[in-house]
């Protein structure tokens, strides 16, 4: 008995290890592809067309179609959590998508289709892959996806080396919904167990924007996800079929003229007649700095790996795989058997675009801004990229179109302007800033030439990427493209000149009396701009038997140039000789306190005189008070910029000193 119960275990264990042996050689001819996201993107959440990484897949086993026969199609789909936004590339009405899936990563080399050198050089294929291209529009009825197996291989030694009828790169298209892509037809052949088959997908545009909101400020970034799913004739598991591919942030940073924000011109003084074409008297201010700063390294891309769109230099960003940090793709250049019916698969229309729209500008100012501006890091220091007016170019995006010296006047539209920037070679790894210095302009030629900002109000600037778009699903362009709409800042205001005079004391009380003179002293010998303007005068104290006081009074007309508005406290009084009667000042019999003189001219001086009635006994002058702050025309400030330093001139952002009024003055003393 004992050895029979011997015998039974020796059978079961017998049975065990074929049974496990019968489960291992199942799973070793399983066709099974273990699906990675090798290079998620940081894409900006201001974007509708953002370049998402690649999805990878690492497939081995299943048992591989015996040469000479067809293999087997296969329909391949993902599915985005956003919209899919990859351009369409065909005629009006194609759903062809420059989505591209790649079997056994096919490398451009020197003799590949291309005709190029891969560039960078450091990019090198993966041992056995070919180096020819050969494309296949995935629709389901391309005679092009009907490939016979040449036998197990990767690569050049397998079904897939780009020779004609085995193609290696498929081109997707949009037949599903709007976060779909398909590939229909895919001859996927098994690899088996001696090699490995690599499939990626690339060239996959998503609307980031439509997940974000516009902005993002969440501390962990929203991911895009990519799931890809696969069914035919044969069975291929994928492992890890759901994968991020792109993590969303925001791109630009926005500020007018930090740190010192909003400027004010005063609408009297003639600014940088200079530039204006001008030789008359006037002051020179320097710009203000209209600052476009990337919410991370590599925000701002250029076109091409090269900076331009021409055929000699997009050839060179066709290695798969690689991260150009560019707004194109892999550009599968002058590759046969793909639809480019449209744009060339993977190229962008332009570099990143920055505008700077600008508002409420008054008449009679004039905008100026630079032809190319240096891009720099965070110490201010150049980082060798730039950024081009894109009026100022021949072609936006012409290669290399090196230095584009002078300034260009924005054209003013029922007070509104804008300049638009194109970016070249920015670095990758810096957070770099666009820092646009815009240069206000007028001749003084009236009160009302240039026009004032009213009163709190400023002209402002809004700045965002370009071009927006309302489109939010696939189109044929442009890319890139956004949505955000970043609201206007104030930028700079032109002020009405005025002069304030505080007159301390004045009394018509206990037999004193108190004269008061007011000068309009814009005409002089040194050229100022001749002004008139009404006088508001301001009553701070009481009156015998009173108690709302004396309200303020504004002079019905204006104080000429060169005259003085004259009055006592008892008599009121007006402009002598009687030049302008209805600017006359009534009386404030009994007042006692304190007056604040706003004169709507820019120079003016006061003097008070007080004295028993009659002035019999005793007297005593002294000069109103200036509330206004010295005004300095300007002063040297220094802007990095190119290989060097740009030293402008700038005033202040309100003048400075002891100054309840934000006014520059002619002096403070008096």
């Amino acid at each position: 008995m004992v050895d029979f119960r011997k015998l039974l275990m020796a059978f079961a264990a017998a049975a065990l290890l074929f049974g496990l042996g019968s489960v291992a050689d199942a799973q070793s001819t399983s066709f099974i592809c273990n699906a990675t996201a090798g290079n998620p993107h940081i894409v900006r959440s201001e974007g509708v067309a953002e370049l998402v990484g690649d999805l990878v897949l690492n497939c081995t086993g299943g048992v591989p179609t015996t040469a000479g026969n067809t293999i087997q199609p296969t329909n391949v789909q993902i599915n985005l959590n956003t919209n899919v936004t990859s351009r369409l590339t065909g005629t009006a009405g194609s759903v062809d998508s420059e989505a591209i899936l790649s079997i056994d990563e096919p490398f451009p080399g020197p003799n590949g289709t291309t005709g190029q050198t891969p560039f960078p050089t450091t990019a090198t294929p993966v041992p056995g892959a070919t180096t020819t291209q050969l494309g296949c529009l995935a629709d389901g009825l391309s005679s092009c996806l009907t490939v016979t197996s040449l036998g197990a291989g990767f690569g050049a030694a397998g079904s897939y080396n780009g020779s004609p009828g085995h193609p290696n790169i498929f081109q997707g298209i949009l037949n599903g919904g709007f976060s779909q892509v398909n590939w229909q037809g895919v001859p996927i052949d098994a690899p088996g167990t001696t090699v490995t088959r690599i499939i990626r997908i690339t060239n996959v545009r998503a609307n980031a924007s439509q997940l974000a909101g516009g902005t993002t400020s969440s501390l962990i970034p929203i991911t895009i996800t990519e799931l890809i799913g696969v069914s035919g004739s044969q069975t291929i598991i994928i492992n890890n079929p759901l994968q991020t591919v792109a993590l969303i942030e925001r791109g630009l940073i926005g500020s007018i003229n930090p740190p010192v924000g909003p400027v004010s011109y005063q609408q009297c003084n003639s600014l940088n007649l200079s530039l204006l074409d001008i030789s008359a008297v006037g002051v020179s201010a320097g710009p203000i700095i209209l600052s476009a700063t990337e919410g991370f390294a590599a925000s701002f891309k250029s076109v091409s790996y090269f900076g331009e769109i021409g055929t000699a230099y997009y050839a060179e960003q066709d290695v798969l795989g690689y991260s150009y940090f560019t707004e194109s793709g892999w550009i599968p250049y002058d590759v046969s058997g793909l639809d480019q019916s449209g744009r060339v698969i993977g190229l962008a229309d332009t570099g990143t675009e920055i505008t700077f729209s600008l508002a409420g500008i008054q008449s009679g100012a004039s905008l100026f801004v630079p032809n190319e501006v240096f891009l720099v890091g965070p110490t201010g220091i150049y980082t060798g990229g730039r950024a081009y007016l894109v009026t100022s170019l021949t072609s936006p995006y012409e290669y290399n179109p090196g230095s584009v010296s002078g300034t260009t006047q924005l054209t003013v539209t029922a007070g509104t302007a804008a300049a638009t920037y194109v970016i070249f070679y920015p670095d990758p790894t810096i957070v770099e800033s666009l820092n646009v210095p815009l240069s206000v302009a007028y001749q003084t030629t009236s009160a009302t030439v240039p026009a004032a900002n009213a009163p709190g109000t400023y002209a402002t600037a809004a700045i965002n990427f370009a071009p927006l778009s309302t489109v939010g699903t696939a189109t044929a362009g442009p890319v890139p493209r956004f949505t955000q709409n970043y609201p206007a800042a104030s930028a700079f205001a032109i002020t009405p000149c005025t002069c304030n005079l505080l007159f301390p004391f004045v009394t018509n009380q206990a037999g004193f009396d108190t004269g008061i003179a007011i000068a309009n002293t814009t005409t002089d010998p040194y050229n100022t701009v001749a002004q008139t303007g009404t006088i508001t005068l301001n009553y701070y104290g009481n009156t015998p038997g009173t108690t709302a006081g004396v309200a303020p009074y504004t002079t019905q007309a204006a104080v000429p140039t060169g005259q003085e508005l004259v009055f006592t406290l008892s008599n009121g009084g007006g402009v002598p000789g009687g030049s302008a009667p209805s600017v006359a000042v009534p009386a404030t019999a009994g007042f006692q306190g304190y007056i604040i003189a706003q004169a709507n001219f820019q120079y003016c001086h006061g003097f008070a005189f007080i004295s028993d009635t009659g002035a019999q006994k005793l007297a005593e002058g002294y000069l109103a008070i200036s509330l206004d702050a010295p005004y300095f025309p300007s002063y040297s400030v220094t802007l990095y910029g190119g290989d060097g330093y740009f030293t402008g001139t700038s005033t202040p952002n309100a003048p400075t000193g002891l100054n309840r009024t934000g006014n520059g003055g002619e002096n403070g003393g008096h």
